[in-house]
């Protein structure tokens, strides 16, 4: 059995607003999705986000997962995997029925998702994108992708993140 794990409001923000205000965590309370927030202090020096927010939170870095955009036949599409290891573009391709993917250029990926670089969340994105979840990602009662902003993640069962962000999961980490 999954825990449940509460959205924390923040004092002083109206229905659907929650602490940190980020389109990720309003599409999450309005979607009715237990979620915590997790914030914490951001080196803009990091080498890796990931890692850095795994080691501030504490958290096993294979539960923390990085949101890649990718360009699948000329389509913007997203594959979430974990801090520790690279998206398999190839595998990525085929789990959308497609036949070349590439990663796709940061500023049409900020452009089409509304975060920056380093902060897209899978969630409340601009416009929704096909998006494949690394299956290893099930094997967490909980796991962590971004908040929306560098410094902030959001911890949420592999269940409801594949369902707020309609995504399939696939072996597409490598």
């Amino acid at each position: 059995m999954v825990p449940q794990l509460m959205a924390k409001k923040q004092a002083g923000k109206g229905p659907g607003k929650s602490a940190g205000g980020t389109p990720a965590t309003v599409a999450l309370t309005r979607a009715g999705i237990d979620f915590t927030l997790h914030p914490y202090e951001h080196d803009p020096r990091a080498e890796s986000y990931g890692l850095e927010a795994a080691e501030a939170l504490g958290v096993e870095p294979a539960r923390v997962l990085k949101t890649l955009m990718a360009s699948l036949d000329g389509k913007l599409v997203v594959g979430i995997v974990p801090v520790t290891g690279q998206l398999d573009l190839k595998a990525l391709a085929r789990a959308l029925g497609g036949s070349k993917a590439q990663m796709a250029e940061v500023t049409a990926a900020e452009r089409a998702t509304g975060y920056v670089a380093g902060g897209i969340s899978p969630v409340g994105q601009k416009r929704a994108h096909p998006t494949v979840l690394d299956e290893s990602a099930a094997a967490y009662e909980t796991v962590y992708v971004s908040g929306g902003r560098r410094g902030l993640d959001i911890e949420l069962s592999p269940t409801a993140l594949a369902q707020i962000t309609n995504a399939d999961l696939a072996p597409i980490a490598k």
